[in-house]
Parts: structure tokens; C-alpha cells; sequence
């Protein structure tokens, strides 16, 4: 353990004068300002280093974050925060947070106090030096200082320094000894691979998730025990839309978990049961043990948000959110996070608003598919092509190309969609992302299979699992175009693939083997049996996709509006098609959207068959009119494709 050298009295004095010049020198406890609240802020300044070594550099100050956020009662101010308020003082995100530029943080911030550290070395024991001070006033709060007796004891001594200051700011000494774990055992004994871990994240902050992961996966590679890193790497793979390679990672943090303190134990917990089995009736339980603990967490309200968002409820993730948008004001993420929930309940201006003030934030890449959707149900096609102009040449390209492939698709450009499609894969690939451009083939494959082209469907299917053969999304997008095919042997094994590997997984289990086994059923001439197997999409059946160019395509909706027509209930089926009509804010672009209104002129066709009189009627002027306006979403649709040539012929025997 780290200790006090008493021998070295004299010169430790003269050392810790020097290593605190930058901080106003020595406290006089007899004179301190009061301490913290739980509701205040701190910001924590950069140490300054007079060792001389660089490895102490970009390395204290996320340990002392790592150390400091074990405690419920501490709220250290987000850099995202801090990169806003040096925006406003018009100095670069990366600027060095000196005691200087810290008090004015603070102060903008609207936190109470800076927290500055220093380093020096005597012989070869480091003296280590905290201290708060008060922002508004230049008050000294708390100083703490420690010596360390080599190198590798200098983030256990940090880490003792950081527990004394928690006492002395205010924290009761119950919490402070309950979530006080050794530094070595919350983040890493390895000073290089926290530097790693901390460029990551830095990176991650100023450039995005893929610039990140180089650093991460080195962090991983310093320590292989270091749980705060792989967390990391799932994160990044997260973003980046690589959904399996995301859930190998976080499981790898879970199984590392007690290598990390027990808030970052908890997180990790949560995101295992999000990310990786896809138990989201846990993982909300989950973060509400956090939030129990860590009221002030902004990754729970988040985090919930999104739980709730993926079951289908949007207006309590939109509620949710809104104390982490209090919390963490300046997250682009949330905002886009609250515009998707805009969307999802048909708030196309409170979408906008939203999205507007993530843009303010400056992480441009989080809204742009938001942008994009709201552009494409405005029908605003120079918006669209603005956003498409934003992707080219960015590593997020394959995602901007596989909009733009659905849109083409929406309208019957299959031929264009299918061009598009081919470069989206291709991006994807050289973006290291092959999962996501397997999926974007995958549903690319759903479509052809929708329009008539069987051959092309089993084609394209049988290339997206080629691709990535083992991921869940892939799988799942596959199995459902090889059953809309009448490929059953391959959906069945798929799907019988998908129920073991992911037997707890809400979304697998709930949505998708449902949406594939009814549309199984229906290859078989057995309606009832596909309605019957539906019922267990119900109550989630609007919940939202990560692994979706839109929120959801509304999959298990549209074959139940299939079920009913096969099953000669028109005006159920017509309810259905409806439904995906309703909610054009959570299918944006996908072909489900396109095809739902010939599914609700068949319905209502359907409906005039089966009524008489008046009701007949009044179902065929609804049908004309449905079949009328398919015809003239696709009034440009390229002419050969087998699915228009059948809704003209249904068409005119109407008429």
C-alpha cells in the first residue's frame, strides 16, 4: 500500500510546495469553505506533472474519474459538459485544463468548485497532490496528499487520496467505505493501459467510436483483465452498428466485472443483459438498481429510455429521459435519442427541435439518419439529398447509402436500390463494419422477396450470411426473406439456430421467431396458425431495432396484415396495414411502409367481395382509392417488377 515516507519529511515539504505552486500552495484546514452538496458539481482540472515522465500524462485524471465515480454522493462534471464550456470561452475541446482554465469551467459550468492534481517525483517515490477549490470564491474546499513508493503504487496512491478527499468534502464515511474499491482493482494496476483506455475515450469524445477502438483494443492488450476496456470495445462496436462484435465484448466485461468498482459493476450488469442476452425486462431492473444507489447517473435515464423505447413504449422513454437531458444538458446522443422518440409518436416538430439542438452540440453523426427520415415523411427530396451529400467519404457512408437504397425501394426503383445496396456493402466493408452491411444485403433481400423476385431474395439472403454468418441481426433479417420465399428448410434452420443461441433474448423470442414462423405458416396455407403464433409479438410489436436503418420496419405487424388477408378477414387485415400506415415516424423508409398501402387496398377489396349492399360499396371506393394511391407511390416503379404488374391487374378487375 502506498504510504508516507516520515524520514523524508523536509524534503517531501519542499516537494509538495513545489507540486502545488499552480494550486495557491498549502491549505489552512482551519480556514476551509464549506463542503460539497450532492447536488453540486466538480471539474476536474488536468494534473500537472513535474516528473518529467509522459506516461503520467492523460492517465491521473481519468484514474482519479475512475476513482471519484464510486461515490454516490460526488458528481464530477461530464467532459462532453466541459468541451461545451470551453467552446463557449472559445478555446479547442483538447485545451489543457489548468487550475486557471478549470475555474472558468467551473464557473460557466455552473459547478461549485475545480479539482486540481499534481505529480513530482523524490528519488524514486512520487508525491501526488488533490486539491478542491471553491470557483466562485478561490476558497480552498479539501487537499489531500499522498506518497507513493515507485511507479506501479502511484494509481493505489491516488486512489487512497481520492477516498480521504470524499470524507473531507462531505460524504458520510458509511458510503465512502462501501464503495471505496483500490484503483488497481476498479480500472487497471497498468499505467499504460489506462493512457490507452484514456486516449480512447478522448478519441471517442472528438472523433467517434471507430477512431476509438484502436486504443481501446491496446488498453485490452496492456491488461486483459481490465473490464472498464472491453466495456469500452462494446461501446465502440455499439455505435458503429457491428451488433455481435458489441455483445462479445460485453460479455467479456461481465464475466471481468469484479474487476471493476461497483458502480461500474452495476453499469457493466446492465449493459451485459441490453447488449448481450437481450433481457430487457433485466436489464431495466438493472439500471433501476443503479439509479437506487446513483440517483445522479445520466446513463440510466439514457439507458432506460432506450429499454423502454425497444418494448414500444415511447412516451414513458421519452419521460425517462428527460432528468438524464437535466443532467447532461450538452449530450447530442440524448437529444437524438429524444428525437427518435419524437418521431416514433408521430411528433414530427418536436423531432426537429430536438434534433437542432444536437446539432448545436456538435456530434453531427448521431442525428443525420433522424435528419434524413424527417426529411424523406416530409417529402423534402433536396433535404434528402443534403444528408446523403453529409455521408459520402465518411466512415459512416454505408449507413447514408443504405437510406438512400431504402428510399429508392419505397418508390419501386428496385434496380437503383439494388445499385445502392451493392455499395453499401462494399462501404460497409471497407469501414470494418461487414456485420451491418450483411444486414443492410439482408433486408435488401426482404424486399426482393416482398416485390416478386424469388430467385434474387435466396440470392441475396444466401450472400448477407456468407458475409457474417454467425450474427443475430443477420439472421434474423435472413430467415424472414428466406421464409417470405417459401425457403423453408433454410428459415426453419435459421430460426431454430436463433432460439438456441438467444433462448432469453426479448426481441428474438417475442418478435422476430414470431414474425418468422407465421410467415412459415403462411407458406403453408395455414393462416389461424400464423395468427396464433403473432400473439406473442403483441405487446412489444412497435419496440424499436439497433440493427435497423429505421426504428423498426413494423415486421410482425405487416404478416399479421398477411395472416388476416390469407385467413379472409378484410377488415382485421386492413386494421393491420393501417397500423403501419400510423406509425410511418418508427418505419420511415422501409418497404413495409411501401407495400402497406396495396395491403390495405387488398383488404378492402376483399371487404367488397365478402359484404353487400352499402357496405360492399363503400369497402371498393376504399379499396380504389388505396390501390390508386400505391399506384402512385410507385408510378415511376420499374415496370417488370412482379408485385406492380399483380396490384394493375387487381386494379382494373376492381374498376
Amino acid at each position: 500500500m502506498p504510504k508516507r515516507i516520515s524520514l523524508r519529511t523536509v524534503l517531501t515539504a519542499l516537494l509538495t510546495s513545489v507540486a502545488f505552486a499552480q494550486t495557491g500552495g498549502l491549505y489552512d484546514r482551519t480556514h476551509r469553505s464549506q463542503p460539497l452538496t450532492d447536488k453540486d458539481t466538480v471539474v476536474l482540472a488536468d494534473f500537472a506533472n513535474t516528473t518529467g515522465d509522459p506516461i503520467f500524462d492523460d492517465t491521473l485524471r481519468p484514474g482519479l474519474i475512475v476513482s471519484l465515480r464510486q461515490s454516490p454522493f460526488l458528481n464530477v462534471l461530464d467532459d462532453r459538459e466541459v468541451a461545451n464550456a470551453l467552446h463557449q470561452m472559445t478555446r479547442p475541446a483538447g485545451t489543457m485544463l489548468t487550475p486557471e482554465v478549470a475555474r472558468e469551467v467551473c464557473q460557466r459550468a455552473g459547478s461549485k468548485a475545480y479539482l486540481a492534481g499534481s505529480i513530482g517525483s523524490l528519488g524514486s517515490a512520487y508525491v501526488l497532490g488533490l486539491k478542491v477549490v471553491n470557483c466562485q470564491n478561490g476558497d480552498t474546499l479539501a487537499q489531500e496528499q499522498v506518497t507513493a513508493v515507485s511507479k506501479e503504487k502511484v494509481l493505489n496512491a491516488l486512489g487512497e487520496a481520492a477516498s480521504k478527499l470524499r470524507g473531507e468534502l462531505g460524504e458520510s464515511l458509511a458510503t465512502v467505505q462501501k464503495f471505496d474499491m483500490p484503483l488497481e482493482h476498479a480500472a487497471t494496476s497498468s499505467l499504460e493501459a489506462l493512457k490507452a483506455y484514456s486516449l480512447g475515450r478522448k478519441a471517442y469524445r472528438e472523433k467517434g467510436p471507430a477512431a476509438a477502438l484502436p486504443y481501446d483494443h491496446r488498453a485490452i492488450e496492456l491488461d486483459p483483465t481490465f473490464a472498464l476496456a472491453y466495456r469500452a470495445v462494446g461501446s465502440d462496436y455499439d455505435r458503429l452498428g457491428e451488433v455481435e462484435r458489441a455483445s462479445e465484448y460485453h460479455t467479456k466485461a461481465f464475466q471481468l466485472r469484479e474487476h471493476a468498482s461497483e458502480r461500474e459493476k452495476l453499469i457493466t450488469t446492465a449493459e451485459y443483459y441490453e447488449n448481450a442476452t437481450g433481457e430487457l425486462d433485466k436489464a431495466v431492473r438493472a439500471w433501476e438498481e443503479i439509479e437506487s444507489y446513483y440517483p445522479g447517473e445520466p446513463l440510466v435515464y439514457a439507458s432506460l429510455g432506450l429499454e423502454y423505447a425497444e418494448q414500444g413504449q415511447y412516451e414513458k422513454a421519452r419521460e425517462i429521459s428527460r432528468p438524464g437531458i437535466r443532467l447532461l444538458p450538452d449530450s447530442a446522443v440524448l437529444y437524438k435519442n429524444m428525437a427518435n422518440y419524437a418521431l416514433a409518436l408521430q411528433r414530427f416538430d418536436e423531432a426537429r427541435q430536438f434534433i437542432h439542438v444536437a446539432q448545436a452540440r456538435k456530434d453531427e453523426v448521431v442525428v443525420r439518419a433522424s435528419l434524413y427520415a424527417l426529411a424523406f415523411l416530409g417529402s423534402d427530396s433536396a433535404a434528402m439529398a443534403e444528408q446523403q451529400q453529409w455521408f459520402a467519404g465518411k466512415p459512416e457512408e454505408n449507413l447514408g447509402l443504405a437510406l438512400a437504397s431504402d428510399t429508392e425501394a419505397y418508390g419501386g426503383h428496385l434496380a437503383k436500390a439494388r445499385e445502392l445496396a451493392k455499395r453499401t456493402v462494399d462501404s460497409a466493408i471497407r469501414a470494418d463494419s461487414k456485420e451491418t452491411g450483411a444486414i443492410f444485403q439482408a433486408i435488401a433481400a426482404q424486399r426482393e422477396a416482398a416485390y416478386g423476385n424469388a430467385a434474387e431474395a435466396r440470392q441475396t439472403a444466401a450472400e448477407a450470411l456468407k458475409l457474417a454468418p454467425t450474427s443475430q441481426g443477420v439472421e434474423s433479417e435472413a430467415a424472414l426473406a428466406f421464409a417470405m420465399v417459401g425457403e423453408t428448410a433454410q428459415a426453419e434452420s435459421l430460426a431454430q439456430d436463433l432460439g438456441k443461441r438467444f433462448p432469453l433474448n426479448t426481441h428474438i423470442q417475442s418478435l422476430w421467431l414470431p414474425a418468422i414462423q407465421a410467415q412459415l405458416a403462411l407458406d403453408r396455407k395455414n393462416p389461424a396458425v400464423a395468427l396464433n403464433t403473432l400473439q406473442a409479438a403483441s405487446a412489444i410489436e412497435l419496440g424499436g431495432f439497433d440493427f435497423a436503418d429505421s426504428i423498426s420496419c413494423l415486421n410482425d405487424v405487416y404478416v399479421r396484415g398477411e395472416a388476416y388477408l390469407a385467413a379472409g378477414q378484410g377488415g382485421a387485415a386492413a386494421a393491420e396495414f393501417q397500423k403501419v400506415l400510423d406509425h410511418n415516424g418508427i418505419v420511415w423508409n422501409c418497404w413495409t411502409g411501401s407495400l402497406a398501402h396495396l395491403g390495405v387496398a387488398r383488404a378492402n377489396a376483399l371487404q367488397a367481395r365478402t359484404a353487400q349492399g352499402a357496405d360492399a360499396d363503400a369497402a371498393r371506393a376504399r379499396a380504389l382509392a388505396a390501390y390508386q394511391d400505391f399506384l402512385t407511390l410507385w408510378k415511376d416503379a420499374d415496370p417488370d417488377l412482379p408485385l406492380l404488374k399483380e396490384a394493375k391487374a387487381e386494379y382494373a378487375k376492381l374498376q
